[in-house]
């Protein structure tokens, strides 16, 4: 069974995939970018702001799902420059304080709309 689960508190897809999918009790979020979903512009002013704003985004489709950063149970982040990853790091973890979820971290080349950090997140119930 699979669920289409879409909220207008995160950014609409700019392709063809679902903002996320709940199978059984697992919610499978694609990549999150800084789209503020209340402008449709972008949060890149600094990485912190960045981050920042892709963590609202995961947070808005994890309450859709009725769940929170507790379920999360595996990330994956994706930057531009690994240069930032101290900065990513920071606030990513003020979300994952106590009993963090696996995760990798990787330098790409090029993300969506030359942004320079995407997180996709995997959470269960």
């Amino acid at each position: 069974m699979k669920k289409v689960i879409n909220t207008e508190n995160a950014p609409t897809a700019i392709g063809p995939y679902s903002q996320a999918i709940l199978s059984g009790n697992t919610l499978y979020c694609s990549g999150q970018i800084a789209i503020n979903p209340d402008t449709g512009n972008l949060v890149i002013e600094n990485i912190t702001a960045e981050t920042n704003q892709v963590m609202k985004n995961i947070l808005a489709l994890l309450k859709e799902a009725d769940m929170n950063f507790e379920n999360v149970v595996k990330c994956t982040i994706f930057m531009k420059d690994m240069n930032d990853y101290s900065a990513i790091n920071d606030v990513y973890g003020k979300k994952f304080s106590e009993n963090p979820p696996a995760r990798e971290a990787v330098q790409v080349s090029v993300l969506p709309k030359n942004v320079n950090v995407e997180i996709s997140i995997i959470a269960v119930k």
